[in-house]
């Protein structure tokens, strides 16, 4: 069961050039920056009432989210949804034949068990379980 969005993840070239936009601009407050070596990513979390803000600067040239920053410039990566057991989560939607690009949970940024849904059941969104 989906609790709330956890996070939305937004495709940056660089945080630097993009953290001002979000905290003076918008008034966000930055609650640090983490890298994820094995996502080959920077990310930036930003506070938004009950959920965050994700920046995501790819830092190798093939990362995932550096393919996508080629493909479709910068914007919304994915839409992250907060689950209470993300591998029970996960099989229900392999059980419905919604295809799925983690078969198994993942460690993901701040050490939270992750999935990702393929976009193509999704509509076009990637979606991301979440599990804190």
């Amino acid at each position: 069961m989906l609790n709330k969005i956890e996070h939305i993840g937004i495709a940056v070239t660089s945080l630097e050039q993009s953290l001002p936009f979000y905290t003076e601009v918008l008034g966000l407050e930055l609650l640090g920056i983490e890298e994820v070596s094995d996502q080959k990513l920077r990310v930036a979390f930003l506070k938004i009432g009950q959920s965050n803000i994700e920046l995501l600067e790819p830092t190798s040239p093939d990362a995932t989210v550096a393919k996508f920053l080629e493909n479709r410039g910068p914007g919304i990566h994915h839409i992250a949804f907060a689950v209470d057991d993300v591998a029970k989560e996960l099989e229900a939607v392999k059980s419905r034949g919604i295809r799925v690009i983690d078969e198994t949970p993942r460690i993901g940024a701040h050490g939270a068990k992750i999935a990702f849904l393929h976009p193509k059941s999704g509509g076009g969104v990637l979606i991301e379980l979440c599990q804190h």
